[in-house]
């Protein structure tokens, strides 16, 4: 499996992907998923992807070789959007030369690609392109797409990314939701690739490979996880049948009726007369246990 992260922000483009390959239990690789079409001075544009590893091989070797017959390639066409038009109609030709015969195999044609960059004068752009070759673009509302084990890294930048975030901070937010995402899954692993690009540069300027040793992404994670503890540690615990009005933090007010859901035994069951007891709630029981 993998995950990687694309965010389009005012001041330019974050991308970082893991390099976690998995075939079974036993074959475990490490395969880069990031790839970038450059051109200095003119253009720079950058490929993630996740899904069936000879797929997108044959997607990107065929996105850097082709020319339709206008004479239109990734290579030279104006702008973004077209650039994304030509990385769709590269799946769907993977697609109509493999599908059919993965199929046969009981393998689904499987491939997801977050596609961004910039081109001349035009400002930076992001998509994310789908098995079917069809594509979203990122807006305002929206500034960044995830594929791959995107659950695990989402809360984090949904609470901190926006337009206006400087490249720097969403680097760190990419970072930390990354590695929220190699805690929680082993599917997804080290080393990182993280590009970091300013609008305007039209060349690669910011890139790191990232492994266990490197300094600052341990830093991350060794503070991230520390600094949790400590947020979590300074909530309080839930008030039990108190009224609202007399305290903070209630949870369940006296004058509440909550019951759960119960399940009627089968007719001829019942419980020993000892355990017919009335519900009690967290706070008696913690109060019975000081007595």
């Amino acid at each position: 499996m993998t995950y990687c992260v694309g965010m389009r922000l005012n001041a330019g483009l974050v991308f970082l992907s893991d390099s976690r390959t998995n075939a079974g239990v036993d074959q475990v690789g490490t395969f880069r998923k990031m790839s970038v079409f450059e051109l200095p001075g003119d253009r720079t544009m950058v490929m993630m992807t996740s899904g069936n590893l000879s797929i997108s091989q044959s997607i990107r070797q065929l996105i850097a070789d082709s020319q339709g017959e206008d004479g239109r390639s990734i290579w030279n066409v104006a702008t973004m959007h077209e650039a994304a038009r030509i990385v769709g109609d590269a799946v769907r030709q993977v697609h109509a030369r493999e599908a059919k015969a993965l199929a046969e195999f009981g393998i689904d044609f499987n491939v997801s690609i977050i596609f961004g960059g910039q081109i001349g004068g035009e400002r930076c752009r992001l998509f994310q392109i789908y098995s079917a070759g069809n594509f979203i673009e990122a807006h305002d509302e929206n500034t960044y797409f995830q594929i791959g084990e995107a659950k695990y890294g989402k809360p984090i930048i949904d609470r901190v990314v926006g337009p206006a975030t400087s490249l720097d901070d969403a680097a760190k937010c990419a970072l930390i939701s990354m590695d929220s995402t190699l805690r929680s899954n082993v599917s997804v692993g080290l080393p990182l690739d993280l590009l970091v690009y300013e609008t305007g540069a039209l060349a690669v300027t910011h890139f790191v490979t990232i492994d266990e040793r490197n300094q600052y992404f341990q830093m991350i994670r060794n503070t991230w996880g520390h600094q949790l503890k400590r947020v979590f540690e300074g909530l309080e615990n839930p008030v039990w049948d108190a009224a609202p009005e007399s305290t903070a933090h209630v949870l369940h007010s006296a004058a509440t009726s909550s019951q759960p859901v119960r399940v009627s035994p089968p007719a001829g069951i019942s419980a020993p007369a000892a355990s017919r007891t009335p519900l009690q709630t967290l706070s008696q029981q913690f109060h019975d246990g000081q007595q």
